[in-house]
Order: structure tokens, then sequence, then C-alpha cells
């Protein structure tokens, strides 16, 4: 049996990790998108990013968080919002060593929720 995208950058602690890094070195320090997140509490944030990347991933479906939809409302964003957390997922996960094919995967499901998160 292969190995599933989850597993293969390394499970819940590599999430961690990456979502650590994605928020903390790079939305945060963005003014694009920081700005969305001065009212968030980062560490229930972080707990639902990692919950929802690993289940992206393939990783174990723990996310019961809003939809994404739901998540979203009233915040109104626009592609380039979308367009930079898409682009520090990315640099998020290559940090860690995950390599493009992997990456583009993981982004091609995060693509997917597009229509649900923006103009909301």
């Amino acid at each position: 049996m292969s190995e599933n995208l989850y597993e293969k950058v390394g499970g819940e602690g590599a999430i961690a990790k990456v979502v650590d890094y994605f928020y903390n070195e790079l939305v945060l320090k963005d003014d694009t998108v920081n700005h969305f997140f001065q009212q968030t509490d980062m560490e229930k944030q972080q707990e639902h990013q990692a919950k929802f990347i690993s289940f992206a991933l393939g990783g174990p479906n723990q996310y019961s968080g809003k939809s994404m939809e739901k998540a979203h409302e009233g915040m109104n964003l626009k592609p380039e919002h979308f367009q930079a957390i898409v682009n520090h997922l990315h640099d998020a996960l290559a940090h860690f060593g995950v390599s493009e094919a992997d990456i583009d995967t993981a982004l091609t499901k995060v693509a997917s929720l597009r229509d649900d998160i923006l103009y909301k």
C-alpha cells in the first residue's frame, strides 16, 4: 500500500510545524492578509488549520470547524487574498522539503474551495 500525502510529509508533527511557519513567518508578516487575523485567537486558528491541512493531505478527518463558507462569512475575501494564502502554503510546504509535485496535489485540493471562500 502506498503512502498518502499526509504520511509522506511526516504526519501530525510535520503538519504542526508547517502551520506554525505558515502563520508566524509568512501570513502574519504579509500586509496583504495579516489584517484578517488581528482579532483571531491564533492558537485556535492554528489547531483548526492543522486539522484542515491534515485532512486535505489525506490524513484523518479531524476537522470539525465551520464550513469554509461559514468560516469566511463577512470577510469579503478577494482573489488576491486567496492567492496570497495559497502562495504562503506553497512556501511553507516547500520550506519543509515537500516536493513540488506533492505541493501541487495539496494546492489543487485547496483551489477546489475557492468558490466557498471568496466574496463571502
